[in-house]
């Protein structure tokens, strides 16, 4: 009878144990979805610091493997000098590249992919069973995004964003992460963020009603101040 108890307490002790293995190895995924100028590569700056995960954008990625002139480098650069879109295939074995380096084990957060249904089902396919994913929407106006955007900021060095109202540096001109030097991109204007958004609304837009289908979006009114939605999409990525 003694080693029967000894038995049942050694099982349930390593149960717990392995539970405890498994959650702490369970990846976190935030997924930062909205139009242009919503907000995402600003918030995902700081969520990154909060949540200690790496902050992946596309744009990086593509910067990335051009500058180091990377086999999926060079196979995006023959299509970008031809004035021909990245296939989707190529964007995703970009992505599966990083998110496979250490610093991803805990998780990461994507800020501009996935950009298509396509993208996110084979995107899905790749993700563990465990992950904790969690696709956070940043809802705003198109009228409220075109005044956004001819305010907004990037640095040179980094990238990290800016704007001269929502989210100011504390020396005017430098970024506060690097000191280097903030600009304003020359397709800011009205007219290019228009068509943009017409891009969004015809091409990502419906990410938001496949995710909901999953049950894993939750949105966030982003027409507020940075710290009041950088505190929402703290409370959604726990929930």
């Amino acid at each position: 009878m003694k080693k029967i108890l000894i038995t049942l307490i050694l099982l349930i002790t390593l149960t717990g144990l392995y539970r405890i293995h498994m959650k702490n190895h369970e990846q976190t995924i935030l997924i930062l979805l909205g139009p242009p100028g919503a907000g995402k590569g600003t918030v995902a700056v700081e969520l990154a610091k909060e949540t200690k995960l790496p902050h992946i954008s596309t744009g990086d990625l593509f910067r990335e493997n051009l500058k180091n002139n990377t086999p999926l480098g060079e196979e995006a650069k023959s299509y970008m000098n031809e004035g021909k879109l990245v296939p989707d295939e190529l964007v995703i074995d970009m992505l599966l590249d990083r998110i496979a380096k250490k610093d991803c084990e805990k998780g990461y957060i994507l800020d501009g992919f996935p950009r298509t249904i396509h993208q996110a089902e084979v995107y899905l396919t790749k993700v563990p069973e465990k992950a904790h994913i969690k696709a956070i929407n940043l809802e705003i106006s198109d009228d409220k995004i075109v005044e956004r955007i001819s305010g907004r900021l990037v640095c040179k060095n980094c990238g990290t964003p800016f704007h001269k109202e929502f989210h100011k540096p504390k020396q005017e001109g430098i970024c506060d992460e690097c000191g280097g030097e903030l600009y304003q991109r020359k397709d800011d204007t009205e007219e290019v963020v228009r068509e943009r958004l017409n891009v969004y609304h015809k091409e990502t837009e419906p990410l938001i009603e496949f995710f909901e289908k999953k049950n894993i979006l939750v949105s966030i009114n982003s027409d507020q101040n940075s710290q009041k939605v950088l505190e929402d999409v703290l409370k959604a990525s726990k929930s």
